[in-house]
């Protein structure tokens, strides 16, 4: 038989995965400042991303909370930014495409808050996902020797793309949140982007 949470609960299983993968980021991002690329460094950033398709099937099966609607993108911002930081720390990104992320992503959040205090919903596209899986690809990418060593920069390419789609992403918010906030449905027009 399956435990059902309520939207008000805070200890569950989901919120379990989501806040040891909070607890073990700042470790991983050590090791990659410390000992750089390397199938293990690379074996513990695969295991760490995957922990957030761990957290959502429990959070679908168990129940959506409140408290997981705000710690899981936290937890997955915290990990892919900070890797990103690490890996320009090594000298393996560019600071501007990260910066560009970070402020993109730091933005939304702070978007989405202000309208969700106004009662206005913008739900997460499927733009948005993509361009979280690019960018932990390009993470992943320059976390593997053979191209850290040899062709860095596919995953440097890689982090252009994701920049590309963070963006367009960012926008796609703002358009949805402004046709929220007037009235109009963000699906009504989601073809035209």
């Amino acid at each position: 038989m399956t435990t059902s949470f309520g939207p008000s609960a805070l200890a569950t299983p989901a919120n379990a995965v989501t806040l040891a993968r909070v607890a073990f980021t700042p470790l991983l991002l050590a090791v990659i400042v410390s000992s750089g690329p390397s199938l293990a460094v690379l074996g513990a950033w695969i295991l760490l991303s995957a922990t957030d398709g761990v957290d959502g099937y429990l959070a679908r099966r168990h129940g959506t909370t409140r408290s997981g609607a705000f710690l899981d993108p936290l937890a997955d911002k915290l990990l892919v930014l900070g890797a990103m930081f690490a890996l320009v720390a090594r000298g393996l990104f560019w600071w501007l495409p990260v910066v560009i992320i970070a402020v993109r992503e730091v933005a939304m959040s702070g978007y989405r808050s202000w309208v969700g205090r106004q009662g206005v919903s913008v739900p997460a596209r499927s733009s948005a996902k993509v361009k979280t899986v690019v960018q932990g690809v390009a993470v992943g990418l320059a976390l593997l020797p053979v191209v850290a060593d040899h062709h860095l920069w596919i995953a440097r390419a890689v982090l252009w793309v994701a920049v590309a789609l963070t963006v367009v992403s960012g926008l796609q918010y703002l358009l949805d949140g402004a046709r929220v906030r007037a009235g109009a449905s963000p699906e009504a027009d989601r073809g035209a982007l």
